[in-house]
């Protein structure tokens, strides 16, 4: 009984790393067909759809049906949020660089909130797809709700930004590993704390109207 558990699970997690690698190979294909620039946002979203479909138990979708028919739904939408968002991250990296070559007191003074900014970018970047996929709403909402849930949830933003550090010294050490897992496993870490920051917040909500 015990041999059979131990086969059952290696056999769910060799299934998983063939789903993992061949969606990240997807992720890449339609990125480039849309010359990068206008592929990788509606690329991001198929991968998350999928991803999320998965943590919730449908794991027998059609996987390149699913991939292609959001790529090509949310094409336009997702490129909108995405150039936003990568507008907003040029931005900040421009104000470092202008405050590189100034140097001296003010540097120092106003890299400070700066870096403060620029953190809460990267907390609101880690769940704008999350988001995206899990909620229907207009453009600069996406935004707002994905920064307030990361905020809310910080305790988990930071294991999603600890685990993803992580995986990054891996991705260092083992760089073979990249072309087939770098994009779907810092994917399946961001909806995973994702996930459980929907199902905290949900269940808030709902002992807020029992209550009431």
């Amino acid at each position: 009984m015990q041999f059979n558990w131990v086969i059952s699970k290696a056999y769910t997690g060799c299934e998983w790393v063939m789903k993992l690698a061949y969606v990240n190979i997807l992720w890449a294909l339609f990125s480039i067909s849309g010359l990068i620039f206008f592929g990788m946002s509606p690329a991001s979203v198929a991968l998350f759809t999928i991803l999320r479909k998965w943590l919730m138990n449908e794991t027998d979708i059609p996987i390149f049906r699913t991939f292609i028919d959001t790529y090509k739904k949310e094409f336009r939408k997702a490129n909108r949020i995405g150039w936003l968002m990568a507008m907003i991250g040029m931005f900040l990296y421009f104000d470092f660089k202008f405050l590189n070559n100034i140097g001296g007191t003010i540097q120092y003074v106003l890299s400070v909130p700066l870096l403060i900014i620029t953190i809460l970018y990267l907390i609101t970047v880690l769940y704008i797809f999350p988001v995206y996929v899990q909620y229907e709403l207009r453009l600069v909402q996406y935004i707002k709700n994905s920064f307030y849930i990361g905020i809310i949830n910080m305790h988990i933003t930071i294991l999603m930004l600890a685990a993803t550090f992580l995986l990054g010294i891996l991705y260092t050490y083992i760089p073979g590993v990249v072309p087939f897992f770098s994009v779907s496993l810092v994917s399946l870490i961001a909806m995973t704390g994702a996930k459980q920051s929907f199902h905290r917040i949900e269940a808030k909500k709902k002992k807020l109207s029992l209550q009431n």
